[in-house]
C-alpha cells in the first residue's frame, strides 16, 4: 500500500483464505542508511523512529481496546518484534467500513475530525499512560534541538522553551495522537453515520487536546478558511469535548479545562511554528493566520 518514513518499511494489505478477510501488516524494517527526505539523516531521528514503532505498538497492545464507536481506530490482531525488525497485524479498516481516504476536506469531514479529537482526549484526560510516549507529538522541543539550532534568530527562537513549558506543564493533560492529519484518518463509506477512524499513532503520548486541534486545523483548512471558521471549529470542539466527558462519566472542572486550552490555543500554533522554521521554512502550512497566533501567543508572555 505505501512505504513508511524514510524507507523504515511498509504498510500492506494480505489475503487470509481460510477467513475470507484482509488484514492490514506494518513492517518495520530500518535501512542501513536512512535517505529522510529534507535530509535530516542523524542518529538522534533514528532512534525516535524506532522508538516510535515501539510506542505505536504499547498503543496498539494496551490502549486501542478501550475505542468505540466516537473515535475507532484498528484492531490489534498480532505483533512480533526481533532485533530492530517489527510486526503490527492490524484490522484492515477498508473492510471495516472506513474505505475512503481524502486529500482535500470539507468543513463536514473537518466537524468529523473534531469530534474523533475530542472524544479521544476525553478519554483519555489526566490518566497515567507511561508507555506511550511522556510528551505527545513528533516536533516537541527535546526531540528538535537540531532543528532548533538552524532556526534563524528572533522573538519566537527565543521564546521556544516558554512555550514547551506553557504546553508540557497544563494543569490539564490527556494523550494527543500526534500526527493528526487529513491522512491518517479513513473516512466511512456511509458518510451518514457519522463515524471516523484513525491510524498511524508513533507519537501518542501526554498533551493538550489543542496540540492536535491545531495540527488538524492545520492540514485540513487554508487561510481564508482558518480566518473565516475559527470559532465554529473551537466552539465545535470543546461542546463534543463536553459531550464526551458525560459519555465517559469523568468528573473535572470542564470550565476551568476549556479556559486554559483556550489560552494554549495560540501557543500550540506558535510551538509548530518554532518547527517549521527549523525544519522547512518554506513549508505550504506557513501561513499569515500561523504567524498572527504566534503574535498573540509572543504576547502573552
Amino acid at each position: 500500500m505505501q512505504s513508511l518514513w524514510s524507507g523504515y518499511g511498509e504498510i500492506a494489505r494480505y489475503l487470509s483464505p481460510r477467513h475470507n478477510s484482509t488484514f492490514i501488516v506494518k513492517h518495520i524494517s530500518p535501512p542501513l542508511e536512512s535517505v529522510h527526505p529534507r535530509g535530516w539523516n542523524t542518529q538522534t531521528g533514528h532512534q525516535r523512529k524506532l522508538q516510535s514503532y515501539q510506542i505505536e505498538a504499547n498503543f496498539y497492545r494496551n490502549y486501542a481496546a478501550l475505542t468505540d464507536d466516537y473515535w475507532v481506530v484498528p484492531k490489534l490482531l498480532a505483533d512480533f518484534s526481533e532485533n530492530q525488525q517489527q510486526l503490527l497485524i492490524l484490522q484492515d479498516l477498508d473492510q471495516a467500513g472506513f474505505s475512503l481516504r481524502k486529500n482535500k476536506a470539507s468543513m463536514l469531514d473537518v466537524m468529523l475530525g473534531i469530534k474523533w479529537l475530542a472524544y479521544f482526549h476525553a478519554r483519555f484526560l489526566q490518566q497515567d499512560c507511561s508507555d506511550l510516549w511522556p510528551i505527545g507529538t513528533y516536533w516537541y522541543l527535546a526531540t528538535r534541538q537540531e532543528e532548533l539550532k538552524v532556526m534563524e534568530a528572533g522573538k519566537l527562537k527565543e521564546a521556544a522553551q516558554v512555550f514547551d513549558s506553557a504546553l508540557n506543564n497544563a494543569r490539564f493533560q490527556t494523550l494527543v495522537h500526534g500526527d493528526a492529519k487529513l491522512a491518517n484518518f479513513c473516512f466511512p463509506d456511509d458518510q451518514d453515520l457519522g463515524r471516523l477512524a484513525a491510524v498511524d499513532f508513533q507519537y501518542v503520548g501526554k498533551g493538550v487536546g489543542v496540540k492536535d486541534l491545531v495540527y488538524f486545523l492545520g492540514a485540513c483548512l487554508n487561510q481564508d478558511d482558518l480566518v473565516k471558521h475559527e470559532k465554529t471549529v473551537l466552539d465545535e470542539y470543546f461542546l463534543q469535548f463536553n459531550k464526551a466527558l458525560h459519555h465517559y462519566q469523568i468528573q473535572v472542572d470542564f470550565n476551568d479545562l476549556e479556559q486554559e486550552w483556550r489560552k494554549l490555543y495560540p501557543i500550540a500554533w506558535a510551538d509548530f511554528y518554532r518547527f517549521l522554521l527549523g525544519w522547512n521554512p518554506g513549508h505550504y502550512k506557513i501561513n499569515p493566520y500561523m504567524q498572527k497566533q504566534t503574535d498573540f501567543a509572543l504576547a502573552s508572555i
